[in-house]
């Protein structure tokens, strides 16, 4: 499919751009003209994304931030589109060829946000979108603004994962369905990363004045402190675990990013 298109734009989320990033994509598209988009910045952490954009621009590419549930930086990203294809459609142009729409493809994992993305480009509902991965079943060319025209795929994850704290990331934030994995021990994990990089972020969601020492002792401490106590005065595992994982999704234990650029293995 990348012989058709003269742009690839790749769709990672702003909070785990390593972890969301398919590692073959830069072997599949290293000629192509190529344009990042960070998606879900609005829930990322500004000075680690700005390091991520800075990261970006000293490999010759631009990082656009984008919000595409509200659609902000979405028009920078067909700006992008035309600045770097603006070559090939002048050379296109001087052998006489007549003007077409600029061909581009979106990659990205699932659920990082791709038919939200695409709505926002066409300017009304041409693909089906969901909080879930998978939703995006087959291929299909649609037109965008700008003379921008679309081949539109799947989100595709790849077969497997060498690096478990990637696969974590990608569970964290929802790339991976949340029905075939262990969401209290995801959880757990999750709060292990927390108390690591954002303990005080933590503290001040679930109202603790220390954290425990250990990620189980946090993890009780927010369930005694949400009261999520089952009859027989055990605490509720599940209801923490699901409470946590949807309030970190969603931005509530405030703006958090997972990774920076520090973190790529030389």
């Amino acid at each position: 499919n990348l012989k058709l298109v003269d742009v690839v734009i790749e769709l990672l989320d702003a909070r785990i751009p390593l972890s969301s990033k398919n590692p073959e994509i830069d072997k599949l598209a290293h000629n192509k003209p190529r344009v990042v988009v960070l998606n879900k910045s609005d829930l990322s952490d500004r000075a680690k994304l700005n390091k991520w954009i800075s990261y970006y621009q000293s490999k010759g590419i631009k990082a656009i931030p984008v919000d595409t549930l509200k659609g902000s930086g979405v028009n920078k990203i067909v700006e992008e589109c035309k600045n770097v294809t603006k070559e090939k459609m002048d050379a296109l142009k001087e052998k006489g060829r007549k003007e077409r729409a600029i061909r581009v493809m979106i990659v990205g994992v699932p659920n990082v946000g791709k038919s939200s993305l695409i709505n926002k480009l066409t300017g009304r509902k041409s693909t089906q979108t969901g909080d879930r991965p998978g939703v995006t079943k087959g291929k299909q060319w649609v037109r965008l603004k700008g003379n921008l025209e679309l081949l539109d795929t799947p989100g595709i994850l790849w077969p497997k994962f060498e690096d478990q704290d990637v696969a974590l990331n990608l569970a964290f934030c929802r790339a991976i369905k949340d029905e075939i994995l262990d969401v209290e021990t995801l959880a757990l994990r999750l709060i292990g990363k927390l108390m690591e990089i954002e303990p005080e972020k933590l503290k001040a969601r679930y109202k603790l004045e220390e954290l425990g020492d250990r990620d189980i002792e946090t993890m009780d401490m927010i369930g005694r402190k949400r009261g999520f106590i089952m009859g027989n005065k055990e605490l509720d595992y599940t209801r923490i675990a699901t409470t946590v994982l949807n309030e970190f999704r969603d931005g509530k234990i405030g703006k958090i990013t997972l990774e920076v650029p520090e973190d790529i293995k030389k």
